[in-house]
């Protein structure tokens, strides 16, 4: 057996594992793929991951032993970045034909893990401002909400920034700028009549709103990954908790400072047709949330189109609840075909429209309905109706997979 050799595959393995777990791959995944680029490479291997911890066990086809290295990584969990994932996986399939060495890959490897943010601070800020108007364009509140919710996201990038400047705020985050946004949402309302300040909030805070981590917690627990998916779960529900608590405090400030005005004269709706402005918005500026390379741009688009009109359809024939499954599973084939089509993970056009159908704002609207109007008889109708949505979600994907399956693991 070849030392050096064995030496730098496994190093590539390595750096590789950390680097996708750093990108968002979810565990079911990233196992999977780990194992695919091991047997590559003439190397055997298993693997256990986690939120916050890697383990994983490499030896070589070459060597008659069969002497195995064991390794525990610690890690910090991933946040979203499709492009470097497309990236990472574009040097896979180099590394995989030949036509780059694995000293090369390790190298590249870094690159891409240490790269710069891919959009500026100022097309950040502006898609923060437009997710929140496009959600509130999405749920059908007027024109003066949505202004106010886009100031809110406006608001929000602005802690999210001073966070990112300051470590010790990290753990308070998603309080603090929930806190921030109904404050700022109670301010507006003293002075504008007919301000619905609980999808103001909600519409402020909705990039830090955990639906899809739900959902990829839930699948990771149908693909049997059971310590990675109730990780993930919980950390998805307490991010939920603390977004709910820093929203109520805000709210209760904000009582205390100034008195809402009642609603006074008609409030102008917004056409119906603005929604199918909003859903092409919402995904545009989700490009940059999730840190899309450009040329996906229109096959993130296209994938949003796609899960809401497939749910829109769904819902009309198998009711509110079920409707994301059809939505699920058009986006799903859609996702995977491009992966085929462009030699690509599917994550990265996939999330676009999984992201328009997870119902985590249906959660927190629950549970806002709950300790707003002290209606605790109904929240277990409304938890159930989450529930339900999840699972359709869930249930879409997983057809849609075996329908139409990807190529790629990733």
């Amino acid at each position: 057996m070849d030392r050096k050799n064995y030496s730098q595959r496994r190093n590539f393995v390595l750096q590789l594992g950390k680097a996708l777990h750093k990108f968002g791959t979810p565990a079911f995944r990233l196992e999977a793929h780990l194992a695919n680029v091991c047997q590559s490479l003439g190397m055997e291997g298993e693997f256990m991951v986690s939120p916050t911890l890697q383990t994983i066990v490499l030896w070589s086809n070459e060597d008659p032993d069969k002497k195995k290295h064991n390794y525990h990584i610690r890690v910090k969990p991933g946040d979203l970045d499709l492009g470097a994932l497309a990236l990472a996986d574009q040097l896979v399939d180099e590394v995989t034909s030949g036509s780059c060495d694995v000293d090369e890959a390790i190298a590249r490897l870094e690159e891409i893990n240490t790269r710069p943010a891919p959009y500026n601070i100022y097309t950040t800020m502006l898609a923060f401002i437009v997710t929140s108007g496009a959600f509130a364009m999405l749920v059908g509140l007027s024109w003066a909400n949505i202004i106010v919710s886009s100031l809110t996201g406006l608001l929000v990038f602005g802690i999210l920034y001073i966070a990112e400047q300051n470590s010790q705020y990290g753990e308070a985050l998603e309080a603090l700028a929930a806190t921030a946004s109904a404050l700022f949402a109670s301010f507006v309302a003293h002075y504008v009549p007919g301000i619905k300040v609980p999808l103001v909030v909600l519409s402020g805070i909705i990039v830090f709103i955990p639906g899809l981590s739900i959902t990829m917690a839930l699948k990771d627990l149908a693909a049997r990954h059971l310590l990675s998916g109730t990780n993930r779960l919980m950390d998805s529900l307490m991010c939920l908790c603390k977004l709910y608590f820093g929203s109520v405090l805000g709210r209760a400030l904000g009582e205390l400072i100034w008195e809402p005005k009642a609603l006074v004269g008609p409030q102008v709706p917004i056409p119906d047709w603005s929604i199918w402005l909003a859903v092409p918005l919402l995904s545009l500026t989700l490009i940059v949330v999730f840190k899309n390379r450009l040329r996906d741009i229109p096959w993130g688009v296209l994938s949003a189109l796609i899960a809401y009109a497939g749910s829109v359809m769904g819902a009309a024939y198998l009711g509110d609840s079920v409707g994301p499954f059809v939505g699920a599973l058009l986006v799903g084939i859609y996702s995977n075909a491009y992966s085929r089509i462009a030699n690509a993970p599917s994550m990265v056009v996939l999330l676009h429209g999984i992201v328009l159908l997870v119902p985590g704002s249906k959660a927190y609207i629950g549970l806002n309905q709950a300790i707003s109007h002290d209606v605790f008889a109904n929240l277990p109708q409304l938890g159930a109706q989450a529930f339900i949505i999840f699972m359709s979600i869930l249930a879409g994907m997983i057809f849609a997979n075996i329908i139409f399956p990807s190529r790629k693991t990733l």
